[in-house]
């Protein structure tokens, strides 16, 4: 707080001090000063107040003019002797001890403010024995000053390590603007501060705590009042190029006056101003901002108080004139613009003082009782001491007699109410009320208590704001941020060079999210998520397959059904013409045995539709090398019988003995059951099984049939591949016999038609993503099985239906045959 306005009682500097000589005689050490305002008492209270405003130092009030009167100087001091006089008159605080004053002008310095505290203290403590009635006198010096002197940072102050602050500490206000700032979501601001202890002090901890807060500073500046307008014309510059719009201030009202008055004069305004409680609650800051700059301006300020007859008190300045007669003079003078007639001097252009004045009546700095609060801390200061006296003076000799020991420990209420007590580090408990200006119609401004702050409660309840009573020069609470929120979807990207508050908002890339704002980084989705357009939610993936219900799957199904009814309707008519010599010709056994091993596989192609399941991918596999065996097994006998047939019309062969109906069983038996131990064995060893492919598709999952052991995959198309070269080789080299015995022709194209499907399958499987390679080997296993449906059969039925005449055994025999030219 500002020292030319008097300033509250920030420190209680309490110093005990006996003479402990060998006589029985107190004596005081010196005192070269001359307090202002005296009485005597069985203890002495100190005071240092700024009656008069100098900013070259103290110089004897005799020879300062009545415009240097500070009357707020005069107010703190009413309020000490206001609470000294409530105690003199206790009778159960201090009964039978009178409490006594001196009270030193300071004169705004804070050198003299230094010498007149060390001319009133001892250099040594002294702990008060209540029974060494010959030494009964204490001196305790109470200094109101300001923040900026901080006398216990002083150095003489290091030895003594005596004071205790009835305001709470500047530390405590840094960090509660630095809580208010966050609040408002300011991360972008700057700074200005008054170069002294009071404002760099101030200024570190709010940076400090500001950055914790992940508050960024873009400028950050001093000012003193006798800079040069050359520098405070810098300093409105760098105000007007900066992008913040909020402004931190730790300014003694006559800096802030500096800074104001060239703002005004670029007509700099639309800043949101946060302030301490030097500024924030002072009318004449007010008053002088004409260009209304400050409007809707908000910073802490002290709780406020009321005691019940201060406000009388102070306004009795009548007993001032028994204590100091020139000093009431003056001050008289002063409050009532008004001048006593003299001895031999008249008055001239000025009323003279009748002595009778009414002081209700005037409207000043006297009579303004906005600063009650900081009169209360005096007020509050003089009952701790008090107290912790009252507290050694009724302890016996064993107790500590040390008395800022005794302040530090006590606790009482005011009869207001108010509880009063002190840490460890002597600073009160820590509270401050949020004030926003707000400006009225008729040009001047409202100071409106908006909030609290309580260091006392938990951290997030310290802070309470009542925004819907609020007043901005914005329209809403403005935006001052060096980079707007990244909102979901996006991360942050410090920017190269500059604080952490500026950064770049980059969206998330695929398949990682952020969900609320200003996220460094991206969270990946879980794999069976994606993230969605707006990357700032992860969506299930959908899960592909070939299902019954899409377009590709309803063919390849319709495609397999009518597969097994074509086989079935051949079935059919094989079983009506049965004792024809076509279907007999063609070992009809094995006829039938082929037709029911496509059957199956025409069925076993519906396996690989639909959602894989555990026994879903160990069926298709193994459904399909066993019947496909089991066809090509029949074919391959087929082809046998056809080859041994015509070596049996040889004279004197008897091979078909050795491959008659019983061999031609369990051939097919023999092949197939080598196929099914094939299958047994993947199956034990390492089965297929449902697997969740994410590298196909990035956006998707194929549920697909994970094969287990590719050596059982391989082994069991190998098998199937072999034995249909086999039959293809047999079919081959017995395409010349006689063509209307020979099916062998038929057989051959089939083979070729089934190995060509199968070559061409696995690098188009292998190269097929997704389900599409589940449909390229239904597309395999359908083509091979239509192969061998139509090539062997259809030329067959055709005969049978629309040919009969050569469904014969004269013709089958080939005699029917038309002789060749």
């Amino acid at each position: 707080m500002q020292p030319e306005k008097g300033l509250a009682l920030l420190q209680l500097l309490l110093v005990v001090s006996f003479s402990q000589a060998q006589e029985s005689v107190c004596r005081r050490r010196g005192d070269p000063e001359n307090p202002l305002l005296s009485k005597d008492g069985d203890i002495m209270l100190g005071g240092f107040f700024a009656f008069h405003r100098s900013s070259t130092g103290c110089i004897c009030m005799y020879l300062l003019s009545a415009s240097s009167l500070n009357f707020r100087g005069f107010q703190y001091a009413q309020a000490m002797l206001f609470a000294i006089e409530e105690i003199n008159n206790s009778t159960h605080m201090l009964p039978g001890i009178s409490l006594g004053y001196k009270i030193y002008d300071v004169c705004g310095s804070i050198a003299r403010s230094v010498r007149v505290a060390l001319a009133s203290v001892t250099r040594d403590e002294v702990a008060f024995t209540p029974s060494d009635t010959a030494c009964t006198q204490v001196q305790a010096n109470m200094v109101g000053t300001s923040s900026s002197p901080d006398l216990h940072k002083l150095n003489f102050q290091e030895s003594h390590k005596n004071h205790i602050q009835t305001i709470p500490s500047d530390d405590y206000q840094s960090r509660a603007l630095a809580q208010l700032v966050k609040y408002f979501g300011w991360t972008w601001v700057g700074a200005i501060r008054t170069n002294d202890d009071y404002g760099n002090n101030g200024m570190a901890t709010f940076i400090e705590t500001a950055q914790q807060l992940g508050i960024c500073l873009e400028y950050s500046v001093s000012v003193f009042l006798t800079d040069t307008p050359n520098k405070i014309r810098q300093i409105v510059d760098i105000i007007k190029s900066s992008t913040s719009k909020v402004i931190v201030t730790f300014l003694l009202p006559l800096d802030l006056y500096a800074i104001l008055q060239e703002l005004s004069h670029h007509n700099l305004t639309g800043y949101q101003w946060v302030g301490t409680e030097s500024w924030i609650f002072d009318f004449q800051t007010a008053a002088q901002d004409r260009h209304h700059i400050l409007d809707g301006a908000i910073g802490l300020f002290i709780p406020s108080a009321h005691v019940s007859g201060m406000r009388e008190f102070i306004l009795d300045v009548k007993p001032l004139n028994s204590s100091s007669n020139k000093l009431f003079t003056e001050f008289w003078e002063t409050l009532f613009s008004c001048k006593f007639k003299q001895l031999n001097s008249s008055v001239e252009n000025q009323r003279e003082c009748t002595g009778h004045e009414d002081v209700t009546e005037v409207k000043n700095t006297y009579t303004d009782m906005t600063l009650m609060p900081l009169f209360y801390n005096v007020y509050k200061g003089v009952y701790a001491m008090a107290h912790a006296l009252h507290n050694i003076l009724s302890c016996n000799k064993t107790c500590n007699n040390k008395i800022l020991q005794h302040i530090r420990k006590i606790q009482f209420v005011t009869k207001e109410g108010d509880e009063v007590y002190f840490d460890e580090n002597g600073d009160p408990a820590a509270k401050y009320e949020i004030i926003n200006w707000q400006p009225r119609e008729n040009g001047m401004v409202d100071f409106v208590r908006v909030g609290l702050y309580d260091a006392s409660l938990p951290a997030e309840k310290q802070l309470t704001l009542q925004n819907n009573v609020i007043v901005s020069l914005f329209m809403q609470v403005p935006s001052s941020v060096c980079s707007e929120k990244c909102p979901p979807g996006t991360r942050k990207v410090l920017q190269k060079g500059k604080p952490v508050c500026c950064f770049d908002c980059l969206r998330c890339a695929e398949g990682e999210i952020s969900n609320a704002t200003d996220l460094t980084i991206c969270v990946q989705c879980h794999p069976d998520f994606w993230s969605n357009e707006r990357r700032d939610a992860c969506v299930k993936k959908e899960a592909e397959f070939l299902s019954y219900k899409e377009i590709m799957g309803a063919l390849l199904t319709a495609a397999s059904l009518f597969g097994t009814c074509m086989t079935a309707v051949v079935a059919f008519i094989f079983f009506r013409y049965r004792q024809t010599p076509v279907v007999r010709a063609n070992n009809s056994e094995l006829s039938f045995l082929l037709l029911f091993s496509l059957t199956l596989c025409f069925l076993c192609s519906l396996t690989f539709i639909g959602r894989p399941s555990e026994w879903s991918c160990m069926l298709r596999h193994t459904a399909f090398g066993i019947t496909f065996v089991l066809c090509i097994s029949c074919v391959l006998g087929k082809t046998i019988v056809v080859l041994m047939a015509f070596r049996a019309t040889l004279p004197g062969s008897d091979v078909m003995k050795w491959f008659g109906p019983a061999q031609q069983k369990l051939s097919v038996l023999g092949f197939t059951l080598i196929q099914v131990i094939i299958c047994i064995l993947w199956l034990t060893i390492s089965p297929p099984f449902p697997f969740k492919n994410f590298k196909i598709f990035k956006d998707k999952i194929i549920l697909e049939c994970a094969l287990g052991s590719a050596v059982g995959f391989w082994a069991v198309l190998g098998y199937i591949g072999l034995l249909a070269i086999l039959c293809f080789i047999l079919a081959f080299l017995a395409r010349k016999l006689p063509d209307n015995f020979n099916e062998a022709k038929f057989i051959t194209f089939s083979m070729l038609i089934f190995c060509a499907v199968w070559i061409t399958f696995i690098p188009a499987y292998v190269s097929s993503p997704g389900k599409f390679s589940v449909a390229v080997e239904i597309f395999a296993i359908l083509a091979s099985s239509f192969g061998l449906l139509i090539c062997i059969f259809i030329p067959k039925c055709y005969i049978i239906l629309l040919k009969p005449e050569k469904n014969t055994k004269k013709n089958m025999m080939g005699k029917g045959a038309p002789k060749s030219s």
